[in-house]
């Protein structure tokens, strides 16, 4: 037993201590220094909860903040519910399921600056399809720039996200493969019909992955950047400024590291609140 036990401990020594210095003394540093004024070139100086008092009074904040709980929320319910749907449908074509998998994992592989970009492309106001296919349709009145117009920009960078509810397919379907036929057998010699069995049987054993999905999703859109900075920079106004476009102007535009660590702590705290309660509804991780 001890000469196990020290095989064990040398093994955990290289994660632990690669654990420790990328996150620990990271986590820690984000704290420490969003209580400074701490500026390139310039020595880091203790001020207390300033960042936090301003970050408080500004309105800008609680647009971001609002903007990104907005965008959270519809990750954790839109995507992850389109994506369970798509996964119910193509189970049922059992030839194709190893197939679809591994085409729901494309949007996994592209960046989502690349996503962005193609995006930008679809719904460009000049050559964009959707907007020639308006003008086609005699619909010109509808054709306008989506990503300029402060009613619909915010509903345009949402729409960039959705390619990414195929990965949550993929893990979906992947965890229904594993779900023994013999439980559907038994249930339809029983008398279940389809839908019964769907409720009764698959949905309570998918509970997992679903909240897995979920926090994926949710914890996702904490640091969902490039596809905003490319699409609309935050605008028009501020209306698809979201946290960690707001981090990044604090610290690189602005060069107040301190502030924008600030943000970083509220942000860190947001998704901590989030996993926390996703765990709590679906209870991930306990036996079935």
């Amino acid at each position: 037993m001890k000469i196990k036990k020290r095989w064990l401990i040398i093994f955990l020594v290289p994660g632990v201590s690669l654990f420790i210095f990328m996150y620990a003394i990271s986590l820690v540093t984000l704290v420490t220094t969003s209580f400074t004024e701490w500026r390139i070139g310039v020595s880091p100086t203790f001020i207390g909860l300033d960042h936090y008092i301003r970050m408080f009074q500004d309105p800008n904040f609680f647009t971001a903040f609002g903007n990104t709980i907005v965008w959270i929320l519809l990750q954790c319910t839109l995507h992850v519910g389109i994506a369970l749907a798509f996964a119910l449908v193509i189970a049922r074509k059992k030839r194709y399921c190893k197939f679809v998998r591994g085409v729901f994992m494309i949007p996994n592989i592209i960046s989502s600056a690349a996503i962005g970009m193609l995006f930008l492309c679809i719904l460009n106001p000049s050559f964009g399809p959707v907007n020639q296919f308006l003008r086609a349709v005699g619909l010109d009145c509808l054709a306008k720039n989506w990503f300029a117009d402060s009613k619909t920009a915010f509903w345009a960078v949402t729409l960039t996200w959705l390619p990414f509810a195929a990965v949550n397919a993929a893990l979906i379907l992947a965890e229904m493969s594993s779900i023994d036929e013999d439980i559907y057998e038994a249930a339809a010699i029983d008398g279940a019909s389809e839908s019964q069995r769907m409720r009764y049987i698959t949905l309570p054993l998918l509970r997992n992955i679903i909240g897995t999905c979920t926090i994926l999703a949710g914890t996702g859109m904490l640091h969902k950047f490039d596809t905003i900075m490319m699409t609309t920079g935050g605008g028009p106004g501020n209306r698809t400024m979201s946290m960690p476009l707001m981090l990044y102007n604090a610290a690189m535009r602005d060069n107040n590291f301190g502030y924008g660590n600030a943000i970083g702590v509220v942000m860190m705290l947001t998704g901590l609140v989030l996993v926390f309660a996703v765990n709590r509804i679906y209870k991930v991780g306990e036996v079935k």
